[in-house]
């Protein structure tokens, strides 16, 4: 939303010009670690929420027109002067440095109103010329102000600030010229001094922060290197079920905290005694390793068929009991149903990725019916739980892993109503509802699946 509002924030018909505020879901919260700013963002005359943009224009028949930056307007005599006009017009004087011409406002104690100030750079050096060039700035500034201009300052080049991109700054050529030491070559030289200092400082801290991050990557890679081929052995040649799932766990843990990641655990007490679903959503490759070391450790996976095909992923998920299922088929079939069905009934945990798979965007997708359709029949209930983190942490399509906080968080477990096929897909409903509230990522799941997990949420 849009509006004109008045110094006292009250909102302006159209065709009047005052400040230009907005609002709406993606506003920015402020400035980051700059309180003053943000404290100018957000009107203090306002509790509605509207943010104020800085510049100044007025509404006509649906059409905003921008008329300029709050700041840069010069108030004289009761009138509001702007100074891109005259700078445009007073650059395309000959002599005049094009694009390097500063108009701005500065207090005047004596009359309470602000003098008009033209800098404008030359590289003229003959008197007469000069003063030929002071009179043709006046003229202009009678003819688009209606007022000539207080002072009229002839700078050599490079006088002008500007921002990186260009644009003049206009608060900066103010403050220097309140200085007295606009014109001379020491504060030019300073202005520039002074600018490069500031951006090296910036491009240094931008370096370092890279170098960080590129020293934390290599270290997250070097902790797998020399983790894998042990934990590898370990898990595959231990004898027992129970002792290498506790391997697997330690294992995931330990790696976890070698490699500087924080995982945040909660909701622990939600674990009910009992054979039961973990359903899960589904962010990164490493979520597998985050769950292995946040759940029990008598849990087994249900794992997408895919990982047969790699003798290393086979054996080291075969020895630790995992069930190998088709991953967009996923217990819809009598043979992947009996699977979950049977180890269910042998009092085997599970642990599902109800999506199927991931991609680099964030959102929750549509959860698949086959396991949910195993837990009705069978009267198991499922324990939602929501992974945060390890989608920035690694990305799909990216191996360079970004250091940020994992957590996981354990639901209350959610009971099937019924054994037929509506309570199945009530149970999914139900489960990705509570996913969805917890797990911070938008809806990305279709129509059919939207609509009940927000009766849900509500």
């Amino acid at each position: 939303e849009v509006r004109i509002a008045d110094e006292s924030a009250r909102e302006l018909p159209e065709r009047r010009e005052g400040r230009i505020q907005f609002r709406g879901p993606s506003a920015t919260a402020g400035y980051f670690e700059n309180p003053e700013a943000t404290a100018r963002l957000i009107s203090p005359q306002d509790g509605d929420g509207w943010l104020d943009s800085g510049d100044l224009g007025y509404l006509a028949a649906g059409e905003l027109f921008v008329t300029g930056r709050s700041k840069d307007v010069i108030f004289r005599a009761g009138r509001n002067l702007y100074p891109q006009e005259l700078e445009q017009a007073v650059g395309e004087v000959p002599g005049i440095r094009r694009g390097c011409v500063a108009v701005f406002g500065s207090p005047d104690p004596q009359s309470g109103t602000e003098r008009v100030i033209v800098l404008a750079e030359t590289r003229e050096g003959d008197p007469a010329a000069r003063e030929n060039l002071r009179e043709a700035i006046q003229h202009l500034a009678v003819d688009l102000l209606g007022t000539p201009a207080d002072d009229v300052v002839l700078a050599p080049p490079q006088t002008v600030p500007k921002t990186s991109s260009g644009k003049i700054r206009r608060s900066s050529a103010r403050e220097v010229y309140e200085s007295g030491n606009l014109g001379g070559g020491r504060s030019v030289a300073w202005q520039l001094a002074r600018l490069a200092a500031s951006g090296l400082g910036r491009r240094l801290g931008r370096a370092a922060g890279r170098l960080g991050e590129g020293l934390w990557a290599a270290w997250f890679w070097a902790v797998v290197a020399v983790l894998a081929l042990p934990v590898w052995l370990s898990v595959v040649l231990a004898p027992g079920l129970a002792r290498r799932r506790r391997i697997a766990r330690g294992s995931a843990r330990l790696a976890l905290r070698l490699a500087g990641v924080r995982l945040v655990e909660t909701g622990s007490e939600s674990r009910p005694p009992g054979a039961r679903f973990y359903a899960a959503n589904h962010l990164s490759y490493l979520d597998a390793i985050v769950l292995t070391a946040a759940l029990p450790a008598g849990v087994a996976f249900v794992a997408k068929s895919e990982l047969l095909g790699s003798a290393v992923t086979r054996l080291l998920l075969g020895r630790l009991g995992s069930l190998f299922v088709e991953r967009y088929d996923a217990a819809q079939g009598g043979g992947e149903a009996a699977k979950m069905t049977e180890a269910i009934r042998q009092g085997d945990p599970l642990a599902i990725f109800p999506e199927g798979t991931f991609g680099r965007a964030p959102g929750l997708h549509a959860f698949r019916l086959g396991a949910f359709s195993v837990a009705a029949a069978t009267g198991v209930p499922v324990v939602p739980v929501a992974l945060r983190g390890t989608r920035s942490l690694l990305r799909a399509g990216s191996w360079f892993p970004r250091r940020t906080p994992v957590s996981v968080a354990i639901l209350a477990p959610v009971a099937p109503r019924g054994t037929d096929l509506a309570a199945a897909v009530e149970l999914r409903d139900a489960v990705r509802a509570e996913v969805l509230a917890a797990c911070g990522e938008p809806d990305a799941g279709d129509s059919f699946h939207e609509l009940p997990a927000q009766r849900a949420r509500g």
